[in-house]
């Protein structure tokens, strides 16, 4: 199909054209102007007992606690783990991603900490999302240990080391805007050219059909 074929067909369904201006102008207006987003975070770290031969109880953080930590955040993404969550109030998206705390010098996930997300659409719906997560977070922690008969002084504690906090999101306009052009404009071109393929192709059809059934001519006597 030639140029001229294309401009031609766009001009004969310039309504399909118009449609997908309107369409790409609306996109555009929720790009320009979204809905407000928030992302609450908070960082979780397990701590070990305080003991006779190590009192400092960053001292000895070992992997195992890592493996703890790791347990209960697979629970927690479990399908009955989601469901607790929705239970206790959690509401639109969620992220549990274990990290490591370290130096270059220190293994990977040594230090078992834990950064909890949630997005929703204010900042106290984000930091209230993230701080229930904490709650239930630390209550698995706790029924694990109590499974195992482990006394309170030897157990190992959850402890907030950065306070749930929500920030807006903040998207690239400039990249929206463009993405919401792009798609517009291929929307608008192909779903001409297939409508007006699809217009002739029947019209033809049309045309053809009483050829087809129309019965012999009479003959005069």
């Amino acid at each position: 199909m030639s140029p001229g074929n294309v401009a031609d067909a766009l001009l004969r369904r310039w309504y399909v054209v118009v449609a997908a201006l309107l369409l790409t102008a609306g996109l555009a207006y929720q790009v320009v102007r979204p809905a407000p987003q928030f992302t609450g975070s908070a960082v979780v770290v397990l701590k070990p007992p305080v003991t006779q031969n190590q009192p400092n109880q960053y001292t000895n953080l070992q992997p195992p606690l890592a493996v703890v930590s790791y347990g209960v955040v697979q629970q927690l993404r479990s399908p009955a783990g989601e469901k607790e969550l929705r239970a206790a109030g959690v509401r639109g998206t969620y992220h549990l991603v274990p990290r490591n705390s370290g130096t270059s010098a220190t293994p990977r996930y040594l230090i078992p900490s834990l950064q909890v997300q949630s997005q929703a659409s204010g900042s106290e719906a984000a930091v209230s999302a993230v701080s229930r997560i904490i709650d239930v977070y630390t209550r698995h922690v706790e029924e694990l240990q109590t499974a195992q008969g482990v006394p309170e002084s030897a157990r190992i504690t959850a402890s907030v080391l950065v306070a749930p906090s929500a920030a807006a999101v903040q998207g690239d306009k400039s990249r929206g805007l463009a993405g919401a052009g792009l798609l517009g404009l291929a929307f608008g071109v192909v779903g001409a050219l297939w409508f007006d393929r699809y217009a002739l192709r029947r019209r033809k059809r049309a045309s053809a059909a009483p050829r087809r059934h129309a019965g012999p001519v009479p003959v005069a006597d």
